[in-house]
């Protein structure tokens, strides 16, 4: 004998028996529209399988990405489409970027723009670790925003100091090192210096001892007035910009022992049209001179 169906009381509608404290599900069909929308579905994955890449496990010619597909596209295919694109926009830019000097580049917006996009994706790449990503730097490591150079910052003596390098191995290289002179002066005069080099910035008392050591020791490479020479790489004393700290005991740690830093050259690490796009990059950052 069949069972009775359940018929809920408040629809009229056969239940599917079962019931969740005191809810009953109603055996409701589902909706025509929503039948018809998963046959097609259905139906076009189905169709996507064949003509499309599919069931990698499937693959047995050795193509990646599974089954080839009755059109015979894979991404990697596109993908190899598309960067013949760019290479082939890249070569119509560097045709033109090759035979510019850094004037013509800056007079050129399209050929700056490029430049200037180049550079950017080298600097994350290569310079960003010890610069910062945006050229900030920090102790020990340039800041390239600001006017201060070390060795000029014009492009062409960026360019150089890019592709030479500091206190590298290269024929080339930019170089030049501070003397010791905790091995020449004592202790007093050494905190003289530094509160005459302070004194050019800040409000410090100077002693005669202190101007007398600097003149004596310090002003054939940062010049009397502390100004420095881009052409040695002695730094600017006077303009409030420190490398390695601006407290008195910062300074008379870099009289007693000097840090040399080393930047590496990326001549050998760069082709030359990126060490170019580098230096307008870094020179756009904002400090670059005339």
């Amino acid at each position: 004998m069949s069972k009775k169906p359940d018929i809920d009381k408040f629809t009229g509608i056969e239940t599917t028996g079962h019931e969740w404290d005191g809810i009953k599900e109603l055996n409701n069909p589902s909706p025509r529209w929503w039948l018809i929308v998963f046959l097609i579905t259905v139906v076009w994955a189905v169709g996507y399988w064949v003509v499309y890449p599919a069931w990698p496990t499937l693959s047995g010619d050795g193509e990646r990405g599974g089954t080839k597909g009755s059109m015979g596209w894979t991404q990697y295919d596109q993908l190899k489409e598309q960067q013949a694109e760019i290479t082939a926009r890249k070569a119509a830019y560097l045709a033109r970027f090759e035979a510019a000097s850094f004037d013509a580049i800056r007079e050129d917006p399209e050929l700056y723009a490029f430049a200037v996009a180049g550079g950017a994706a080298a600097f994350k790449d290569n310079c960003a670790t010890c610069h910062g990503t945006g050229g900030a730097g920090s102790a020990g490591y340039p800041n390239l925003n600001d006017d201060d150079w070390l060795w000029g910052g014009d492009i062409d003596a960026i360019h150089d100091t890019i592709r030479f390098g500091v206190r590298t191995n290269h024929d080339d290289t930019r170089f030049s090192e501070m003397p010791a002179f905790g091995d020449m002066l004592n202790e007093a005069e050494i905190e003289a210096a530094a509160d005459y080099v302070l004194s050019f910035t800040k409000d410090v008392v100077a002693t005669d001892m202190g101007q007398q050591v600097f003149e004596d020791n310090c002003a054939a490479c940062h010049g009397s007035d502390g100004k420095g020479d881009p052409g040695l790489g002695a730094p600017n004393l006077a303009d409030a910009i420190w490398f390695y700290g601006d407290a008195q005991a910062d300074i008379m740690s870099q009289i007693r022992k000097p840090k040399h830093g080393v930047m590496p050259t990326w001549e050998a690490r760069l082709d030359a049209n990126t060490i170019r796009q580098l230096s307008v990059y870094v020179h756009s950052l904002g400090g670059g001179e005339e």
